[in-house]
């Protein structure tokens, strides 16, 4: 099965990957705005969450795991080829970005982390678009300059656009940036037509070839004298909050701009690749055109509504028979080989399959794994359970213990503890003491324990915290019982 749908960082989905086996690229990352995307979640709960979500967030930080990838950064671009002096001016400017700009710096060496492989990826004949806003697209084209060589540059195309704003001290800001390299100069592309003028009356798209000189291939017979080669500043309008293909996103791009990028770079029966697939825009472009897709997101929020109203609902595929959704684990085997794989990824997972939203809020202990929200009656804000993970084999009692003193010095009403693992009979007890000394919260007269526990076999099985109503998952849902 051809069209896939990864759940996961693109970073390790890339890594098992054939080489050579892409045709197109699109990739629309986070941009370094600093700007929180939670649209999705606040769709879902009708209201903005109190913690910042992690999986749309863009906020960037020199942390270990970045100092780590910077380290090991040299050693990977020799390794995919780049030349020695490519590799020393990376270097170079790195070190002077870590005193003057370390966002920036983390930011780039991420991005730059992930484009290494997908060099690989693409067949010669490949092509790749880089979608950026002007903050960090010049950075941006430098890094792939080296890694897609300069040569194989072939457009910045701007992709204008029309929306309200309110007053600035500025000119309005209506664009982005969209960096285009082909693997090799022998890279697919087909010319996109477009009227010599707005007034013209024939408004239609016309698709020609190349043919191996550069040269328009002459035996195309439509009436050229009215239409040119298209310019690469497109106007394009951005989806507006009524679209009917909006799904939540507020960085949503319009259907028309990836048909445009699929129909010059590609041809029928291709494979194309979007490593950043958010709601799935590319992949239901690719879709329309005749193409095979491939798309990962970080994010389980986003693979479900994608596979459930962009592939399903709006295009009528059928997972299993038309699409396959990979990296979800689905069984406890499967669960174990995640913990094993990508032990952060096991518990974002973990999280969001129990209806939570990954957190990056720092609590008393240091740091919790998500939070669960829950509406109570005559309260204006949000409820929350924290939610800790444990993957390995041996839970004891001390963490129970600790998650309970994070109740208690937290603003959390409940507090939810997910294990891999049975804890078995004896454990079971101990926990079972510990947690129910925690109390109960009472909601209209309901009393819901406020510690909680559930294994990944329960929660495969069904089985979800019992609650008041889960912002998310729809008050109408029924909660499982527990045990």
């Amino acid at each position: 099965m051809k069209n896939r749908l990864y759940y996961g960082d693109c970073l390790t989905i890339m890594q098992e990957m054939k080489l050579n086996s892409v045709d197109l690229i699109y990739l629309d990352p986070p941009f370094n705005s600093s700007r929180d995307y939670n649209a999705i979640y606040k769709d879902e709960t009708g209201r903005p969450l109190p913690d910042q979500i992690q999986a749309f967030c863009d906020l960037w930080e020199l942390d270990r795991e970045r100092e780590r990838a910077l380290r090991a950064m040299p050693v990977l671009m020799r390794e995919a080829g780049i030349d020695d002096q490519a590799v020393e001016f990376w270097r170079l400017w790195m070190n002077a970005l870590r005193s003057t700009q370390p966002r920036l710096l983390a930011y780039l060496s991420y991005m730059t982390q992930r484009l290494l492989p997908m060099r690989g990826l693409l067949k010669p004949t490949g092509s790749i678009y880089l979608h950026c806003d002007p903050t960090a697209s010049h950075y941006i084209k430098v890094m792939m300059d080296a890694i897609f060589g300069h040569r194989n540059f072939k457009n910045e195309i701007i992709w204008s656009y029309q929306r309200w704003t309110g007053a600035t001290r500025h000119f309005q800001r209506m664009h982005d940036v969209l960096l285009l390299y082909g693997r090799t100069p022998a890279a697919t592309f087909h010319v996109i037509t477009e009227p010599y003028s707005q007034k013209s009356k024939h408004k239609a798209r016309r698709t020609t070839r190349i043919d191996k000189t550069g040269r328009l291939d002459q035996s195309y017979t439509g009436d050229l004298s009215r239409e040119k080669a298209m310019r690469d500043v497109w106007e394009i309008s951005y989806l507006n909050s009524q679209a009917k293909e909006r799904l939540g996103y507020s960085t949503q791009k319009p259907l028309a701009l990836l048909d445009r990028i699929i129909r010059a770079s590609s041809n029928e029966g291709d494979v194309v690749f979007d490593p950043f697939c958010g709601c799935a825009t590319t992949l239901e472009a690719a879709h329309r055109l005749g193409r095979h897709w491939i798309g990962v997101d970080i994010a389980i929020h986003a693979i479900k509504r994608v596979a459930k109203v962009r592939l399903q609902e709006r295009i009528g595929l059928v997972e299993g028979v038309d699409f396959k959704i990979d990296g979800v684990p689905r069984t406890l085997e499967g669960a174990r080989d995640l913990w094993e794989r990508d032990k952060y990824h096991f518990q974002k997972w973990a999280v969001e399959e129990v209806d939570g939203f990954v957190t990056s809020r720092q609590t008393a202990d240091g740091g919790i794994d998500g939070r669960l929200y829950f509406d109570t009656p005559g309260s204006r804000d949000l409820s929350s359970m924290v939610l800790e993970v444990k993957g390995g084999a041996n839970v004891g009692i001390g963490v129970v213990r600790d998650l309970r003193g994070v109740l208690e010095r937290d603003d959390a009403a409940m507090a939810g503890l997910i294990v891999m693992n049975d804890p078995g009979d004896r454990k079971a007890r101990s926990f079972n003491r510990e947690m129910a000394a925690a109390g109960d919260l009472d909601v209209n007269g309901v009393l819901y324990p406020r510690m909680q526990m559930l294994t990944v076999e329960q929660i495969l099985a069904g089985t979800r915290f019992n609650t008041p109503g889960i912002v998310g998952r729809g008050v109408s849902e029924p909660v499982l019982p527990l045990g």
